[in-house]
């Protein structure tokens, strides 16, 4: 954390924390049988709230293109904003000894932001919802995903609600479970829908917010968006060789913009790029 941002925390700490925790909890329809156990409105300005996130730094995962920083996520007029840019900065950890790819590049030529609730929101069942929108440009990587927190990946299990980037070339809209199979190896549970699916419905589909939830209950998994189911898993099948069944502990969430990989190449895009979400909002059953 760079030392500037420390040492404004802890002088507006107290007037900062106090704004937090007198905008997040607007009047929210909670779903029948269901009750609002924790939410983020953003209606703040500024930093992240340091109570609920937690920024990643550095080259992370996937051999992505971006070094991740919190300076690209900001929240602005009631919403989250990750920011991918196209600049260059120096790589701390780079070691040119090293044959780790997060340490062997000298330099980054993207940055952007990845946030997690890890230490500080974690659920094990409820009704997740997500209002987001993404910007759908070659090179991006979007996603809102889960991890549990109980073990290394993947056998803690892995729910992806939403990600977006191309297979074959082509922009498609992915939901993924993920856990380890009878014979020990990655088992991914996922749906691909190509991105005309929804433009076909509206034209200006991207150009609009739209909802994300995941259904989250001791029999099932389910992945909607809009309202259009698109993934179910029946915890049944989660079990892992040695009987530990990775969705039926706590999870916690993370909200990431990448670069690369996946996403594409992002030579031919212009920056910067934007994610924003507008809420997230966390629903369990009323004991």
């Amino acid at each position: 954390m760079p030392s500037q941002f420390k040492y404004t925390l802890i002088a507006l700490g107290t007037v900062i924390l106090a704004s937090f925790k007198g905008v997040q909890n607007p009047t929210v329809i909670s779903p029948e049988g269901y009750e609002l156990v924790w939410n983020e409105e953003f209606e703040y300005k500024g930093i992240l709230n340091p109570e609920y996130w937690t920024f990643e730094e550095g080259f992370i995962r996937n051999m992505e293109m971006q070094y991740y920083q919190s300076g690209n996520a900001k929240v602005r007029n009631g919403k989250l904003v990750i920011r991918a840019k196209r600049e260059r900065v120096k790589n701390p950890a780079f070691d040119p000894e090293s044959e780790n790819w997060r340490k062997n590049r000298p330099m980054a030529d993207y940055t952007s932001a990845s946030i997690t609730t890890k230490g500080k929101k974690e659920f094990t069942y409820g009704i997740f919802e997500f209002r987001a929108r993404f910007d759908p440009q070659e090179g991006l990587w979007p996603a809102i995903w889960t991890l549990g927190t109980e073990r290394p990946w993947p056998e803690n299990g892995e729910i992806d609600i939403l990600e977006f980037f191309r297979i074959e070339d082509v922009p498609t809209m992915v939901t993924n479970v993920v856990w380890l199979d009878e014979n020990g190896e990655q088992h991914l549970h996922d749906s691909k829908t190509p991105l005309h699916h929804f433009l076909t419905q509206d034209p200006d589909w991207a150009k609009k917010f739209h909802i994300w939830k995941l259904e989250w209950t001791e029999e099932h998994i389910k992945i909607y968006i809009d309202d259009e189911l698109f993934n179910e898993v029946t915890l049944t099948d989660t079990y892992q060789p040695d009987g530990f069944n990775p969705f039926q502990a706590p999870h916690y969430i993370l909200i990431n913009l990448a670069i690369g990989a996946g996403g594409g190449d992002p030579s031919n895009t212009r920056f910067p790029r934007k994610f924003e979400v507008d809420y997230v909002r966390v629903f369990q059953k009323v004991r």
